[in-house]
């Protein structure tokens, strides 16, 4: 799509052909569907002579099941493969390029950002650049299908009216396939590359959840080993902390206790904000010298000391 040749004239065309039947043509392979704007844009081509970049929205937000939607099936395999294939080689040059040469400039926290916008920014400019020589694009397959109508049935105007509307026109089955497709790969994003991310960040966040709330129970039984009393109103955290801690006399499922810390994880991002509100508590068992751990988090991501015998 980006290597269109912008000879004069432009490539297939039927000079021999009046304006009017090249009009009738042109609605043949067009189709209902937008037709008053590619008719204006197929009439601007040729009366320049040339071909030249327009805009075109649907190809800027979803060339591939635009592909797919005006029968362009061969180009959008083509498409998805090496345009793709293009990007993500584009993509992973410039990130290792950047890994070595500046990342350490970056601090930790904006690394995983930097490397995303990175990304974002160069499939902006592809599809900027695939956006702008769509309308010529999609001229050229007009001018090409007309062409191939027109020698293969010169003198039957049904044939080429058929040959038209079967190479040209819409497809919604073709949009429907395509929007499944990102439907597809945003699920195998979802399943098998985000756990690859989130994993780690979690078994941070819970090992310092832990490690936080397990020197606040520390604290709070020297007290309560001191005094004999639950130091309810100890201050342990702040709002604006990623663990939240507070001290009480009963906590949610525990049946007996008089006193427990109760850490809860708060103000984690995406990809593991499931983890916001989960708690680990450390309560004490009466008449004993005898803390205990329980968790709401699952057994697959709780401490091994806070699962449930």
């Amino acid at each position: 799509m980006l290597f269109i040749e912008t000879d004069s004239p432009p490539p297939f065309y039927q000079e021999s052909l009046t304006p009017a039947k090249r009009k009738q043509l042109d609605k043949w392979f067009i189709g209902n569907r937008s037709q008053r704007y590619y008719l204006k844009r197929f009439e601007q081509f040729d009366q320049q002579g040339y071909l030249s970049p327009k805009w075109h929205w649907a190809a800027f937000f979803i060339t591939f099941p635009w592909l797919l939607y005006r029968k362009r099936y061969m180009d959008a395999i083509v498409y998805s493969v090496a345009g793709w294939s293009f990007i993500q080689l584009n993509v992973a040059l410039v990130l290792v390029a950047f890994e070595f040469v500046a990342m350490s400039y970056v601090p930790d926290a904006y690394q995983m950002a930097t490397r995303i916008g990175i990304a974002a920014v160069i499939w902006l400019f592809w599809s900027f650049m695939v956006a702008r020589w769509t309308d010529a694009y999609y001229y050229r397959m007009a001018r090409r299908e007309i062409a191939d109508a027109i020698n293969d049935y010169p003198r039957d105007e049904a044939a080429q009216k058929a040959h038209l509307q079967r190479e040209g026109g819409v497809s919604l089955f073709g949009l429907a396939l395509g929007f499944g497709f990102f439907a597809f790969s945003l699920l195998v994003i979802k399943v098998q590359f985000l756990p690859i991310i989130a994993k780690p960040k979690a078994n941070e966040v819970l090992f310092d959840a832990y490690d936080i709330a397990k020197n606040a129970q520390n604290r709070v039984a020297l007290i309560y080993q001191q005094t004999g009393q639950c130091p309810v109103n100890l201050p342990l955290s702040t709002e604006q902390q990623q663990i939240r801690m507070h001290v009480d006399t009963q906590a949610a499922g525990v049946t007996e206790t008089d006193c427990a810390v109760v850490a809860t994880i708060q103000n984690v991002t995406f990809p593991i904000r499931y983890l916001n509100e989960q708690t680990l508590v450390f309560y004490h068992i009466p008449d004993s010298d005898n803390w205990d751990c329980t968790s709401s988090l699952n057994k697959k991501q709780a401490p091994k000391n806070c699962i449930a015998d």
